[in-house]
């Protein structure tokens, strides 16, 4: 008798644990509810027990039930009556319900899900059926489970106060699909290796290529005219310097590299998105050399403790712009560093597992989960943040400028309003977003329909194109202002690049509306609470990204122009 869920190889005869997992509405994907919520009877073989494996299994509301039938590996069974339900009024009532709302079971057979309907309506809806034959057909290689399918049959009206037997069958067959291939056929290659993804990676790739180009060719040819206007400045005296018309970039060096405002939470930001950009990179590093998508809650799992060892990057990165900004309560920031991500996603969760107990639903979070989770918080990633940010004050704590600030901070000029901060940040994540957003169409259809995502590596290149599109992009709204002689350069950055979250949050609205048939207040507070912590984390990510690459920029341009 197995405890724990592994794969595993059988012997002749031996048990094969049948688990039931959730119900419910066939169109809201995360409204789940325990497999015996519903009036179902189980079978009479004797009970086991189930703990959640892992944490990622909690966190998804996985609620794995014994079903009580009898399996042994290649011991076919006859339809067999396994139990019987008496339907009373209120149990009509309650597979009623179900079924008018399209309900589905999960089960899993070795690991391997299996899908089922609960019944079905008549086509003038008046009479309603309840599908009470589970017929199991097993492939088997070797001594392992390579394949699993389910036909439900025995269809039969629901009428008040009769009996209605339950019943299945087994059948084994061999099958020469090999154990590490056995997850295929849940995958869709059809819809995920579509032309029109692959065109879309095309289409973005040239984007990088025309992007990248322009950029280097309008700054290069820029810049150098720049810098020989400079450089004849200085070959003049001073009364044919104060008689001329100075204006550009260089005018503001006494300031571009003033501390940003509100350094504690800029640099707290600007730690988190490193961090984010790690775990994102580490993972789908992970998932494209380990099928996640074969175990239950793994790909959580794996965020989860990457993103807990991934602390010491946002240390390192948002203790030491802090310290380079010249701030004083560094434990301050180290704790709004360590705690932002965190307390925004168990924020969300809090609130919509308030709604998922008055549910009743599988998805509300036990209270061990929440301590688990919480522990992880304060005892591993507050450490690896402290151990970060010591790090980073001692290595690159120390404010290197190329130029030297003004005591004074040099008024900012008139200019034109497309030139405004306001109208760059609005405007600056409109490109990184056109890069990303064929690919948002296919990871929500994974995240929120019934697809498994397995092409980690368009993925890792639409990561990649994000990255560069975000840098060129706040590169050239960086030099505008700067021209301008607008030195509020560091916010800008990263509000430009973030800016990139409110078009994908927009976006999500549109794909609710449009391509989903969602509905109730479980199902809509789920899809927009999460869909708002992950646009936000894209957010931040991408700021971080854009504000690390115009900073290297910024720090370039200065450095090769003569400072008097």
């Amino acid at each position: 008798m197995r405890f724990f869920y592994i794969f595993v190889c059988y012997q002749d005869k031996e048990e094969v644990v049948l688990w039931m997992n959730t119900v419910g509405p066939y169109h809201n994907r995360q409204e789940t509810y325990k497999y015996f919520s519903l009036p179902f009877c189980v079978g009479s073989k004797k009970s086991i027990s189930h703990y959640h494996e892992t944490l990622g299994e909690a966190l998804q509301g996985v609620e794995l039930e014994f079903s009580g039938l009898d399996i042994k590996f290649k011991d076919d069974v006859m339809q067999t009556t396994y139990c019987e339900i008496d339907l009373d009024k209120g149990r009509r009532e309650a597979f009623v319900y179900a079924i008018k709302n399209h309900y589905w079971y999960q089960m899993y057979i070795d690991d391997l899900p299996i899908w089922g309907i609960v019944g079905e309506a008549d086509e003038n809806g008046e009479d309603y059926y309840l599908w009470t034959y589970k017929k199991l057909e097993i492939g088997y290689n070797a001594n392992r489970i390579v394949d699993v399918n389910l036909t439900s049959e025995g269809k039969v009206k629901l009428v008040p106060n009769t009996k209605i037997q339950m019943s299945y069958s087994v059948k084994w067959k061999k099958s020469d699909v090999k154990f590490e291939d056995r997850f295929d056929k849940y995958l869709d290659p059809s819809f995920f290796q579509h032309r029109i993804h692959w065109f879309s990676i095309f289409n973005s790739f040239m984007m990088v290529i025309f992007l990248v180009g322009l950029v280097s060719m309008i700054l290069m040819r820029t810049l150098r005219k720049d810098y020989a206007r400079y450089s004849k400045e200085e070959e003049m005296d001073d009364m044919d310097r104060d008689l001329g018309d100075e204006y550009g970039w260089k005018q503001v060096h006494g300031d571009v590299f003033r501390p940003s405002s509100h350094p504690l939470i800029f640099s707290s930001l600007i730690g988190s998105g490193c961090q984010i950009f790690a775990v994102s990179l580490i993972v789908i590093v992970v998932a494209m050399i380990e099928d996640l998508y074969t175990e239950r809650g793994s790909m959580l799992s794996t965020a989860i403790f990457v993103y807990a060892a991934t602390s010491p990057v946002n240390g390192y990165f948002g203790g030491s712009l802090y310290a380079r900004q010249g701030g004083r309560r560094w434990i301050k920031q180290m704790f709004i560093g360590a705690f932002l991500i965190p307390a925004m996603v168990c924020g969300t969760a809090f609130f919509i597992n308030f709604i998922a107990i008055y549910y009743h639903a599988s998805r509300a979070i036990p209270f061990g989960t929440m301590v688990a989770v919480c522990c992880i918080c304060f005892f591993v990633i507050l450490p690896l943040n402290l151990v970060g940010t010591i790090l980073g004050r001692n290595l690159s704590g120390q404010p290197n400028f190329p130029c030297r600030v003004n005591a004074v901070p040099r008024p900012i000029p008139e200019k034109k309003w497309f030139m405004e901060p306001a109208v760059i940040v609005c405007l600056g994540g409109i490109l990184p977003f056109g890069s990303i957003f064929i690919e948002m169409y296919f990871i929500f259809t994974s995240f929120w329909a019934y697809k498994i995502y397995y092409v980690y590596g368009f993925m890792m290149l639409v990561l990649v194109i994000l990255c560069i599109v975000t840098v060129c992009v706040t590169i050239v709204c960086t030099y505008f202002l700067l021209n301008a002689e607008d030195y509020r350069w560091q916010w800008t950055s990263f509000l430009s690049a973030a800016s990139t979250a409110i078009y994908v949050y927009m976006y999500s609205f549109y794909y609710y509306f449009f391509k989903t048939k969602m509905y109730g207040l479980f199902q809509t507070s789920f899809y927009f609470g999460y869909m708002a912590v992950f646009s936000t984390a894209l957010g931040i990510m991408c700021g971080a990204i854009g504000y690390m690459g115009t900073s290297a920029f910024v720090r370039k341009i200065y450095t090769n122009v003569k400072i008097d």
